[in-house]
């Protein structure tokens, strides 16, 4: 039989073959099958590779015994996992020679494929250089419900890089503090990652990479010869990479991968411990629509007792308070500087696309506060082929399904070009921490979640802007009377408006801390006072021509960093 449940997600599997006794898999199911006892080793000292060098194995008797009671418990599993929040990434990696290949196509056997995608990462595209490195695999994050096999992942590039002398070790470790906030970003949003390090000692591993140079030429790894080299390296370094991403959330599991039967059967352990592990303890957590109604009532709650104390607050001194609205330009003044600063901005969005570099625009701000017009004023200075606009309004099903920053990972634009966003992934702090759409775990974090975001997209080189454009109460309110009472502008007035006017102390404050916690050195937040459109368009468009021309190298930039620029 085999024993399934580990408790420590920390610790591996060192099986032994036993053919006296017979257990119950943790499901209840009887197996009448050999025992695969297990022992505990920790991950200390450089032991790490060594417990996979034991040289375990199963006979053809057991593993027909043990492999398809896997099968069916890894598609009972999959059933459950359909109808659940969570989605399952299963990361294979290891050695040359180890079998990945063989392993992938297991899981494919023992999994439905319908709700199964392979992807394979080795060397990156074109289109995948002119983007920020995980760009390639947020696209293909699988949906809840459903299943991502990763041959190869975001370990592949860091640790071949680092082992042939490409990237400093302080590269490296850079790399791997970033993987382990991408795998925290995806396990808080219910993704289950299982990560599998397939092991072979160095002899072993020879032995194999030479009979398969003989056997099967079609099958060679494109990193075949570089690894086969330097095994030493490859070892020290992957071992190094293992102990940095090594979490509770995304734990490793080393896998002996010398005899090909006891490393399949080890696989299929692997996914049974985690998934009824995540099942197990969803059973011990209120269900969703549980929540959902403890989140409403207690909202109900709060917006009763508290609508005081947030009249009180809009009183509080808030970063908007240090926009001065009464900025405004003459006609004159405004025809002329905007037909200086669009002829600019065209001129520099043509020399960003003869440099290959890309950028970002955010339009943030109040219903009403002119932020389609200045969009307009922008486009209107840009050759379209250069550009594309991204209104973001509810997400979409498919949306839903994922994590939400997965929608804005798929739009950022390839080298040369460049993107709008109409409303942004601040969505997640502010209407949806507002309306409740969001937890209060879910936007405090989201913070933490769009630095780390916004740092892979300057990191790659992308100018990135961000506008807050301010109106007031008084100058909202007539804008919103004039659409109602133009027949051109109506479309633009909602109910929907008028609620969020309601909210202005909760939205207040939620500005204020958006500010407070994303306006970084690198990404900092530009406030324009709109309650002159005027003055607002140039303001933007002044900013985007300083910025672009930081960037480019073709002059100072004159933007604050590190704080809103107002």
């Amino acid at each position: 039989t085999a024993a399934w449940l580990v408790k420590n997600q920390h610790l591996r599997l060192e099986y032994a073959n036993n053919e006296q006794q017979q257990h119950r898999v943790d499901s209840g199911q009887a197996l009448n099958q050999l025992t695969c006892q297990v022992a505990i080793y920790p991950i200390t000292g450089g032991a790490m590779f060594e417990t996979a060098e034991v040289g375990r194995s199963l006979s053809k008797d057991e593993f027909k015994k043990l492999e398809p009671e896997i099968h069916a418990h890894v598609l009972s599993l999959q059933r459950q996992l359909r109808t659940s929040p969570h989605s399952l990434v299963i990361i294979v990696a290891g050695v040359e020679g180890a079998g990945k290949g063989e392993v992938v196509d297991r899981i494919n056997r023992w999994f439905d494929t319908r709700d199964v995608q392979t992807h394979a990462f080795w060397e990156e595209t074109d289109e995948e250089r002119q983007r920020p490195r995980f760009w390639r695999f947020w696209r293909t994050m699988p949906e809840r419900g459903s299943v991502s096999v990763m041959f190869g992942s975001w370990y592949t590039k860091p640790i071949v890089d680092a082992a042939l002398s490409r990237s400093s070790m302080t590269e490296f470790e850079q790399e791997m503090r970033r993987i382990v906030e991408l795998e925290k970003t995806l396990t808080d949003d219910a993704t289950v990652i299982i990560k599998l390090w397939f092991h072979l000692p160095k002899s072993e591993q020879k032995n194999r990479l030479e009979e398969d140079a003989k056997v099967s030429k079609f099958k060679k790894s494109p990193m075949l010869e570089e690894f086969s080299k330097s095994y030493d390296q490859f070892a020290s370094v992957s071992e190094r990479a293992l102990r940095l991403t090594d979490t509770g959330s995304a734990p490793w599991k080393i896998i002996e991968a010398t005899d090909i039967r006891f490393r399949d059967v080890a696989v299929g352990d692997a996914l049974i411990e985690a998934l009824e592990k995540t099942f197990k303890r969803d059973a011990k957590s209120p269900t969703k629509s549980q929540s959902k109604s403890a989140k409403d009532s207690d909202k109900t709650k709060k917006d009763s007792k508290s609508e005081d104390k947030l009249g009180d607050r809009m009183h509080n001194k808030s970063v908007l308070d240090t926009v001065d609205l009464k900025q405004k330009l003459s006609d004159a003044e405004y025809s002329e500087q905007i037909d200086t600063y669009q002829r600019r901005l065209y001129e520099l969005a043509w020399e960003m696309n003869q440099q290959k570099k890309n950028a970002m625009v955010v339009f943030e701000g109040r219903d009403a506060a002119g932020k389609g017009s200045a969009i307009r004023r922008v486009t209107a200075a840009i050759d379209a082929r250069l550009y594309r606009v991204i209104p973001i309004s509810a997400p979409t099903d498919e949306e839903l399904a994922h994590h939400y920053l997965w929608r804005f990972w798929r739009h950022i634009p390839r080298a040369g070009y460049l993107t709008i966003y109409d409303r942004s992934w601040y969505g997640r702090v502010l209407v949806e921490r507002v309306e409740g759409f969001a937890s209060n775990e879910e936007w405090m974090r989201a913070y933490h979640e769009i630095n780390s975001f916004e740092e892979h997209l300057v990191n790659h080189g992308i100018a990135l802007f961000k506008f807050w454009i301010h109106i007031d109460q008084e100058e909202q309110l007539k804008r919103f009377k004039e659409r109602e009472e133009e027949p051109s502008k109506q479309h633009k007035i909602t109910d929907d408006d008028w609620h969020n006017r309601s909210q202005y102390p909760a939205y207040r404050e939620a500005v204020n801390d958006m500010v407070a916690h994303t306006s970084t050195a690198r990404a900092p937040w530009t406030l324009v006072a709109g309650n002159d459109k005027k003055f607002a368009r140039i303001k933007i468009l002044r900013s985007l021509c300083s910025g672009l021309e930081s960037k480019l190298d073709l002059a100072d930039g004159n933007g604050q960093a590190g704080s809103a620029t107002k």
